[in-house]
């Protein structure tokens, strides 16, 4: 039970879906395990901030960017930030969850690294996950969940995540 979105029409879109589709979820009483993804736009000719909310937890958003400076050229992830991010999720998982939902499968994930273990753990106590997946991301996140994965489009996601949550429970 692994579902997952791929959007490319705009920047931060499938955020953005994520984000409104876990509001929604949490109001109808699922409870949440993850995190979703929020950017701050900070105007023209400058990067955004990237912020996780923990889903089920009450605590702050985690910066996950940080600032380069103008110019830089390097990756803007703040890893330490990220596993804290994790960390946080781990404990809301361990605490029962009906679904998970992750902002991304991306490079980190990829690489072994980020969620890709919490996401394992969830599938592995028999959690549905749903996460997005972008296009370039798309040959690592296959290898990592083979036959598990199912696409989900966006006009069936909010069905998608109550059935398999039903289901589970």
């Amino acid at each position: 039970m692994l579902g997952f979105i791929t959007v490319t029409d705009t920047v931060g879109a499938a955020d953005r879906l994520l984000t409104e589709t876990a509001d929604r979820l949490a109001a109808q009483g699922l409870r949440l395990a993850g995190a979703v993804q929020c950017n701050l736009d900070r105007g023209p000719d400058r990067d955004c901030d990237m912020d996780l909310r923990i889903l089920g937890d009450a605590g702050p958003a985690i910066r996950i960017s940080q600032s380069l400076g103008r110019g830089a050229q390097g990756c803007r992830l703040d890893s330490g930030a990220l596993q804290q991010a994790v960390a946080r999720a781990e404990a809301v998982l361990r605490g029962g969850a009906d679904l998970v939902i992750v902002n991304k499968f991306g490079k980190q994930e990829c690489f072994g690294r980020g969620f890709r273990d919490f996401i394992a753990e969830a599938l592995a106590r028999g959690i549905p996950v749903l996460l997005s997946v972008a296009t370039g991301q798309l040959p690592g996140f296959r290898a990592f969940a083979g036959e598990l994965a199912e696409p989900v489009s966006p006009a069936t996601l909010l069905d998608w995540c109550r059935a398999r949550a039903a289901r589970a429970a």
